[in-house]
């Protein structure tokens, strides 16, 4: 009985795994999201819900009147998860909204820096959505072959 009881107290105590990490995300820095999304971190390796929760975030993370080099920042970030393995269709949906929220901001940043940020982006998100592609096809072949 009293083995019962501590169970079901340290179960509570112990938050899950998805918990942590988006915990932990929701605290990091771009430079830090960056460092994660590239793998850099040794204690905490990037994984597919660290991705989504990383794009979560970006969505409405930058406004008009931020810092050039903070738009600049998202819009790399964006691109390296975008081109990241572990993505998922949740993360590709993320980023087709931060295209849709952030179109004028990027456009005129592009503008104002002679940069081509709105083209790096639409072929960062097709790239995405062809690896996503490819992800299903292997995993439904996998499956066929009952692996």
């Amino acid at each position: 009985m009293l083995n019962n009881l501590f169970k079901s107290k340290s179960n509570e105590e112990v938050p899950d795994n998805n918990t942590q990490i988006i915990h932990r995300i929701s605290t990091m820095k771009l430079t830090d999201m960056r460092s994660y999304v590239r793998n850099s971190l040794k204690d905490f390796p990037v994984c597919e819900t660290g991705l989504k929760e990383v794009m979560r975030i970006l969505v409405d993370y930058i406004k008009i009147d931020d810092m050039p080099s903070k738009k600049k920042k998202a819009f790399d970030l964006v691109i390296l998860i975008a081109k990241n393995n572990k993505i998922t269709i949740d993360t590709v949906e993320y980023i087709q909204k931060f295209l849709e929220n952030n179109k004028d901001l990027i456009y005129a940043y592009d503008r104002e820096f002679k940069e081509i940020y709105e083209s790096r982006l639409d072929d960062a998100l097709n790239m995405a959505l062809q690896n996503i592609e490819e992800i299903t096809k292997l995993q439904n072949k996998m499956h066929v072959l009952g692996e």
